[in-house]
Order: C-alpha cells, then sequence, then structure tokens
C-alpha cells in the first residue's frame, strides 16, 4: 500500500523542476498518484476495507486540488503532467 523510498526517490527526481525540488505540484502529484495506483490494487483484493478507501478519497481530493492549482497558474505545465501521467483530465 505504501511507496517505497526508492520509488519516491526515482519520482522526484523524474518530476523536479531543479535541482532539490522536492515539493513543488509536479512532484506531489505523482507521489500521490503512485500511492492512489498501490491503493487501488490494494482494493482489488480488500473489498470491504472502508477505513483505508476513505484515506484514498482523501489522496484522490489533494491531487485533484493541486492540478487545479497548477493548471491556474501555469496551464502547460499541467497539460505537461496530465499527459506523462496519463490521468483522464
Amino acid at each position: 500500500m505504501s511507496i517505497t523510498a526508492e520509488r519516491k526517490a526515482e519520482l522526484i527526481k523524474e518530476y523536479a523542476r531543479g535541482e532539490n525540488d522536492t515539493g513543488s505540484a509536479e512532484v506531489q502529484i505523482a507521489v500521490l498518484s503512485e500511492r492512489i495506483a498501490n491503493l487501488t490494487e490494494h482494493f482489488k483484493g480488500h473489498k470491504k476495507d472502508n477505513h483505508s478507501r476513505r484515506g484514498l478519497l482523501k489522496m484522490v481530493s489533494q491531487r485533484r486540488r493541486l492540478l487545479d492549482y497548477l493548471k491556474g497558474v501555469d496551464e502547460g505545465r499541467y497539460t505537461a503532467i496530465v499527459k506523462s501521467l496519463g490521468l483522464r483530465r
């Protein structure tokens, strides 16, 4: 369910805007997307895990807010991250 430190470092390196960037919207969206994907796989075998489902919904909402922010600030960055992560929006 959780994301490994190595995978998180890979995502940060891939989506960072600068050398020491770990908190930009792109990095946060990428990390949240990875966690959401992991939880989605978890629910295929644990259909009644409603406590984790609440956390999943919170993560999806957080990612949506970050995407809305990014679209308002710089639409080019928004379209690039949506395309690279394969999000439906």
